[in-house]
């Protein structure tokens, strides 16, 4: 049995990894939190001898010795919001000779694994960081596409949620950066942008139709260029299926880039109790779109947009999907590369998609 710990189990994103792992064979599963008796109650509710639930916290100075103590093989960091956290928890995984793995978005937590790199080589273990739909995900598609390009010189990326609302730890990294400035790729230079601004409309294919997105930063406008140097522009836009609730964070992200608010983040917890309200009112389908721009091997301009669907609220699964395909990897026996990385070239988009298999997800390739 392949022995997987999966931190913040009982979350948003952690229940849903926890639920697809739990019927593996090959898989011992704990759930791990802050909160033990939380915690226990998710491994119950997934069924009898499923899982079990421990208090743990990963940024105490004892959790490497509860790794080992558990036998732990393999670490889900599911815990956020990542931005401003600190290496705790894969440091931790390191000293305990087990391989970790995040659903990261903070594009500074996701960049800068790399400082551990010698470390976890010397221990010979795997720290994967950004497991998620970026830029696990988006890195695969352009992956998948980039051998039709003889010069690929734009990547756009694009996310729209359903009306499920996420956990308030997403909801404060996302409010956390609105009407920040950060610096992404345009035209060949470095220039500033800054959070849910710089608004634009994105026609997916039906039935999901046009959607508003705002800029947001994320690992990938620092690890695509850096993969793919041929590169010039690199863009992430995401947005709500409500355009209300789109405006309002516009609004807000406009208050902080003028200087009449220090912080969109007090409203994230009333946003979040008010968006959880408002739920049934709003579409259960989202996308994400990945678009390539450049000039063909023939040297003919060339578009390439890649979109994926999901219906009946199961948008959120999506970002769960990298951390599952890799469990399942380690758990059968197959190696990961050793060091610590961001999650790019790690699964291809079949490998992502299968570990989404029974949900309402629809890819539509060019």
């Amino acid at each position: 049995m392949f022995t997987v710990l999966v931190l913040g189990g009982y979350g948003f994103f952690g229940t849903r990894i926890a639920a697809a792992l739990a019927s593996d064979s090959t898989i011992r599963l704990l759930i791990g939190g802050r909160d033990a008796a939380r915690a226990a109650a998710a491994a119950q509710k997934l069924g009898l001898g499923a899982a079990r639930g421990f208090g743990v916290d990963a940024h105490r100075a004892d959790f490497a010795d509860r790794l080992r103590a558990l036998h732990v093989q393999l670490v889900i960091h599911t815990a956020g919001p990542f931005q401003g956290q600190a290496y705790d928890a894969p440091r931790a995984a390191i000293a305990a000779g087990c391989h970790y793995v995040d659903l990261a978005d903070g594009r500074r937590f996701v960049a800068g694994i790399a400082e551990l790199d010698a470390d976890a080589r010397q221990r010979g273990v795997s720290v994967v960081s950004g497991a998620s739909s970026v830029p696990a995900l988006s890195s695969a598609v352009v992956a998948r596409y980039s051998p039709r390009f003889g010069e690929l010189a734009s990547i756009r990326i694009g996310i729209s949620s359903g009306a499920r609302t996420p956990g308030l730890a997403t909801v404060r990294g996302i409010f956390g950066y609105a009407g920040k400035p950060f610096r992404r790729l345009e035209s060949g230079e470095w220039v500033t942008a800054y959070g849910w601004l710089d608004p634009q409309r994105h026609v997916f294919p039906a039935p999901l139709g046009p959607r508003w997105l705002g800029e947001c930063d994320v690992p990938d406008l620092e690890v695509l260029p850096a993969r793919h140097p041929s590169v010039r522009s690199v863009s992430f836009h995401a947005g709500f299926a409500s355009d209300a609730g789109h405006i309002v964070v516009e609004a807000l992200a406009w208050l902080v880039r003028t200087g009449f608010l220090r912080s969109a983040a007090p409203f994230a917890f009333p946003l979040q109790k008010l968006s959880r309200v408002l739920e049934p009112a709003i579409s259960d389908r989202g996308g994400m779109f990945v678009s390539l721009e450049g000039k063909d091997t023939a040297g003919a301009p060339l578009v390439l947009t890649w979109h994926l669907l999901a219906a009946r609220n199961h948008g959120p699964s999506i970002p769960c999907g990298a951390a599952i395909a890799l469990a399942r990897k380690l758990a059968r026996g197959e190696r990961l590369p050793v060091g610590a990385t961001p999650c790019v070239g790690m699964l291809s988009v079949e490998e992502y998609l299968e570990s989404l298999a029974g949900l309402d997800v629809t890819e539509v390739a060019p």
